[in-house]
C-alpha cells in the first residue's frame, strides 16, 4: 500500500495515522503448527487525524462513529492480510466521505398509475371470486 494511502481524489491518509494490530486468526493460517499472528485489524481514529478537514471528520463520524476499523483474516500470511485490511479500510473511508446526491422529488407517471390501478383491480377480482356465495333465505 502506498504511503500516503489515497482514499479519493482529494483525501490521502498517511499510514502513520492507521494503527495496525495483529492477532491469531481463526481461519486459514491460525491452526498450523507454527502459529502466527496472521489476523490483521486496521484502525483509523477520526478525531486524531491531522490530514482530514473538520467537514470530513464530521461526515466520517456521522457514518462510522469515532473510529473506522477493517479486519482481514482471509489469507494465510500476515502481509497479505495487512494489504486486504488496508484496502477494506480505504473502501470504508471512501464510502464515508462520499457526499450523497440530493433527491429530486418526482411523481409517478401515467403508466405507473395505470399499472397500479390495474393490479388493484385484478387483486380485488381474485378476492371477490374466493368469497362464498350469499345465502338466500
Amino acid at each position: 500500500m502506498d504511503d500516503p494511502m489515497p482514499v479519493n481524489a482529494e483525501v490521502s491518509v498517511p499510514l502513520s495515522e492507521i494503527e495496525i494490530r495483529t492477532s491469531r486468526s481463526s481461519g486459514p493460517g491460525g491452526q498450523h503448527a507454527n502459529v502466527t499472528a496472521s489476523r490483521v485489524e486496521a484502525v483509523f481514529e477520526i478525531a486524531a487525524s491531522a490530514t482530514l478537514t473538520d467537514d470530513h471528520k464530521q461526515r466520517l463520524a456521522a457514518r462510522h462513529g469515532e473510529r473506522v476499523t477493517a479486519v482481514a483474516q482471509d489469507a494465510r500470511g500476515q502481509a497479505r492480510n495487512r494489504e486486504l485490511a488496508l484496502e477494506r479500510l480505504r473502501e470504508k473511508l471512501a464510502a464515508g466521505l462520499a457526499v450523497p446526491r440530493k433527491r429530486r422529488p418526482t411523481r409517478p407517471g401515467r403508466a405507473a398509475r395505470e399499472r397500479r390501478l390495474d393490479h388493484k383491480r385484478r387483486t380485488a377480482e381474485r378476492k371477490r371470486t374466493r368469497r362464498p356465495p350469499p345465502i338466500d333465505e
